[in-house]
């Protein structure tokens, strides 16, 4: 008889939030109007993030969040290269109807901001460590660098 084998794999964390309670709460960072203007603005911000990301980062993201989420980040293809936050923002313009930069930057940061909130600070730093410079604010935080 073989003993039983031990599960060494690190366990899935569970998601800290529903998709009903994250897109609620980026409806109210945002102050959009309805929950359907939240929920497109989110799907579309996840979309973009999620072929920014790589590795155990990404990983650790998609399992962080509800499965509607966590599928929209670990859908996508990779970039090569992250696009700095400038380029980013308009990517994410370009897919939303009647937007401007500064419209854009609202929806991306509303959405960023609330994803910080639900996954945590450490989690965010390790995401943000895979994005250019410029990001941190996206995501509601001081960009802070080291003094030379």
């Amino acid at each position: 008889m073989r003993p039983a084998r031990e599960d060494t794999a690190a366990p899935v964390p569970a998601p800290r939030t529903t998709w009903e309670d994250l897109t609620g709460a980026v409806r109210e960072t945002g102050g959009y109007s309805t929950r359907a203007q939240a929920e497109h603005l989110t799907r579309t911000v996840l979309t973009a993030l999620g072929s920014h990301l790589t590795g155990d980062e990404r990983v650790a993201l998609a399992q962080s969040l509800p499965p509607e989420a966590g599928h929209l980040i670990a859908a996508q293809i990779p970039l090569p290269h992250p696009l700095p936050a400038r380029e980013f923002v308009d990517s994410v313009s370009a897919r939303i109807p009647d937007s401007t930069p500064a419209t854009a930057r609202w929806d991306v940061s509303s959405v960023l901001t609330t994803l910080s909130t639900t996954i945590g600070p450490d989690l965010t730093d390790r995401v943000l460590t895979q994005l250019p410079r410029g990001y941190a604010l996206l995501f509601g935080r001081a960009e802070l660098t080291a003094m030379a």
